[in-house]
């Protein structure tokens, strides 16, 4: 054998452990993603969940009457405001799992 085709096998090996290795890493990296959209599904369903608390506060504080003359408090816009971002965001995730099939 001459130096030349050595010199070739071992580039050739070693290209196979480096083909290897990325395959490896690859795999890795999918459990990886796999892992963050797992977590990242699980913080949509904490929000959403906040979203419908916040909505149940506002509605109760509708409840309560107010003068007329009165100006709303700064808690009163708060609540108003996160009960309109609520039920945006409810309407958004039910277009979004309707689309993916959830």
């Amino acid at each position: 054998m001459t130096p030349l085709n050595s010199r070739k096998q071992i580039l050739v090996a070693e290209s196979e452990l480096n083909r290897t290795q990325a395959f490896e890493d690859l795999i890795g990296l999918s459990e990886v993603v796999g892992t963050f959209a797992d977590r990242a599904r699980s913080f949509g369903s904490i929000v959403s969940a906040a979203a419908v608390l916040v909505a149940g506060l506002a509605a109760l504080r509708r409840g309560k009457s107010v003068d007329a003359d009165a100006k709303p408090s700064w808690l009163r816009k708060i609540l108003k405001g996160a009960g309109l971002i609520s039920t945006l965001w409810l309407a958004f995730r039910s277009q979004v799992r309707d689309k993916d099939g959830r």
